[in-house]
C-alpha cells in the first residue's frame, strides 16, 4: 500500500506516545507503576529496557483493562 508523504506524517502522529489531557500525566504514571506492582512486573523510575516487551505489554493491556472497566462502571451508574 502506497502512502503519500502527509498521510505518513499523519499517520506517525497518530503513533505518538502523548498524553491526551497532559494534567492525567502524573495520575497515569502512578496508575502504571501500581499495576506493575499488582501483576509482578519490577518497574521502576528511569530505564526499564531489561524487562521483555511481554513484561511491559502486560502493564499497558491491563491498565487499558481496568480503565475500560472503570468508564463502563461510571456509565451504569455504579
Amino acid at each position: 500500500m502506497y502512502h503519500t508523504p502527509k498521510e505518513e506524517t499523519i499517520m506517525a502522529s497518530r503513533s505518538s506516545n502523548r498524553t491526551a489531557v497532559p494534567e492525567a500525566k502524573s495520575a497515569l504514571d502512578r496508575f502504571k507503576y501500581e499495576v506493575a506492582s499488582e501483576i509482578g512486573v519490577p518497574l521502576k523510575d528511569g530505564y526499564n529496557g531489561d524487562l521483555t516487551s511481554r513484561q511491559n505489554g502486560s502493564v499497558g493491556g491491563y491498565m487499558v483493562k481496568k480503565m475500560i472497566e472503570a468508564q463502563e462502571r461510571q456509565m451504569s451508574g455504579k
